[in-house]
């Protein structure tokens, strides 16, 4: 598969919760969480489960920060 999305984070699911029509999944990536929501549909159509590996794609036209 070739993705035209740069950032690219190699992780492990910690731990998938199911709702009524998304999921959150949250990845350790190096250390630190990162956490994905998706359609219920999107994880049973590729059913990860804690522990499996997953690659995170960050797709985003801006990333904004803000300090007090």
């Amino acid at each position: 598969m070739r993705l035209s999305t740069r950032n690219q984070l190699q992780g492990t699911v910690l731990e998938v919760t199911e709702g009524s029509v998304n999921a959150t999944v949250t990845v350790d990536v190096g250390g630190q969480t990162v956490t994905s929501s998706i359609t219920m549909a999107g994880l049973a159509e590729i059913g990860v489960k804690p522990g499996d590996a997953v690659t995170v794609l960050v797709k985003a036209s801006d990333v904004m920060l803000a300090v007090e």
